[in-house]
């Protein structure tokens, strides 16, 4: 499953969920504001500053609003269903 990992009023957040939404991707959303452990994960294992980060799986993350790469994952969440 997709993970967002977020913050309240972050704009690139919401950017980042509605086309998410839009296209039907299943994801879940953790405010690092209220979670440490994800907070440690997001900052010292994956090396990201800066929300949204976006985990599709160990290899396949990202940080910040990537409309290319929304894409890209919607297209293969429509390939896979």
């Amino acid at each position: 499953m997709v993970t967002v990992y977020s913050k309240p009023a972050c704009i690139q957040c919401t950017m980042t969920d509605r086309p998410l939404d839009k296209a039907g991707v299943i994801y879940r959303t953790v405010d690092v504001t209220e979670n440490a452990v994800a907070l440690e994960y997001v900052t010292e294992d994956l090396g990201y500053s800066a929300a949204p980060i976006v985990v599709v799986d160990d290899h396949n993350h990202w940080a910040g609003f990537r409309p290319d790469l929304i894409s890209a994952l919607a297209q293969s969440t429509a390939l896979d269903a």
